[in-house]
């Protein structure tokens, strides 16, 4: 399953994934891969588990930082922008 982290305290090892499937899951700092981290927005793969203590997610991975979504995000919306100028320009000159 993939998902978005919604928080992660690095200090406190722990932290809160949204799946895509809109439940929250748990997620410990074992979970990740030695030398992984994850902080807000980052996006993830793991795996759903359901424990005594609630839903938790194991085996996680870090598919893309959120900061690189942003800005690829933002670059879209940029050059989408960008074409519609064009586009009223070009009308304009006509």
């Amino acid at each position: 399953m993939e998902g978005t982290v919604k928080w992660f305290n690095i200090k406190k090892g722990y932290g809160f994934v949204e799946g895509d499937d809109g439940e929250e899951y748990f997620v410990h700092h074992s979970a990740l891969p030695k030398g992984t981290f994850i902080r807000e927005n980052d996006r993830v793969s793991f795996e759903p588990a359901e424990t005594e203590r609630g839903k938790q997610a194991k085996n996680v991975a870090l598919l893309e930082k959120g900061s690189e979504r942003e800005s690829s995000e933002g670059s879209d919306e940029a050059s989408e922008e960008s074409d519609e100028q064009s586009d009223e320009n070009d009308e304009q000159e006509e």
